[in-house]
This record gives C-alpha cells, structure tokens and sequence, in this order.
C-alpha cells in the first residue's frame, strides 16, 4: 500500500554556484559544483541541468559526475553570464545506503550575483548554494 512506500530524503548534498578565477581566459567565471557534506560516499551520481523563464529554455544537460567521497566536492560544468538570467535547475540522482536518491535545487533568477556571495562549506570558497 501506499503507507508501505518509504521514500528517502537526500540530505547533505548541495549545488553551489562558485565565482572562481579562470587562468585560462583570464576572467572569473561561475561555476556550479555537487557538494556530498554526508558521511558516507555516494555513487552513480547523476546531475541534469537546465535554464527557463517562461517560453526561454536552454538544452538540457546531463552530466555523469560517479562516486563522491564525504565531504568532497566535483564540478559540473560553467555557467555562461546568459543564463544568470534564467531560472537554473539542477537535478541530482544518486546511490547511498542501497537506495536510491533524487534532490531538486534551485537557483532562481537573478541570484547568481557577486553580491549574494557566502562562503560555501567543504568546498571553502566564495559562492551561492541553491535553494534546496
């Protein structure tokens, strides 16, 4: 029956949004990381990722990021200063203690900003977290 049916709530893994220095290009650019903050590892972790605001959407990314040692960070991939201006979602799917976990996290529009920056736990640097 449906009262049987546990679903587990994934805890302790964060999007963030990192502003870093890019030596490459010589600029600073944003970039989204997964953050795994729990105690255990965890595998098969899958992101999917996309920007909206109404008819605008930009493709759907999917990204394979593997296993994450606790607290340990990996990035996904760098945001374009086109798409702060769109809702940014992410869509994290991952093993742990034999279940399978899923967590939305959301950036809204217009909060990726140099002046919403906080320090962002395990990873220790300047950045935005979603809202989870």
């Amino acid at each position: 029956m449906k009262k049987d049916i546990e679903i587990p709530v994934a805890k302790d893994v964060h999007v963030a949004i990192i502003r870093e220095w890019n030596d490459e290009f010589l600029s600073k650019d944003w970039n989204a990381y997964l953050i795994n903050n729990r105690s255990d590892s965890i595998e098969m972790a899958i992101v999917v990722s996309k920007g909206f605001d109404g008819e605008t959407k930009t493709s759907t990314m999917r990204h394979g990021i593997g296993t994450l040692e606790p607290n340990s960070f990996k990035k996904i991939e760098l945001l374009q200063e086109e798409i702060l201006a769109l809702n940014n979602e992410f869509f994290v799917t991952f093993f742990a203690e034999n279940k399978l976990f899923e967590k939305r996290f959301l950036f809204p529009k217009h909060t990726i900003a140099e002046k919403s920056l906080i320090t962002i736990p395990v990873i220790n640097m300047e950045g935005i977290l979603s809202e989870g």
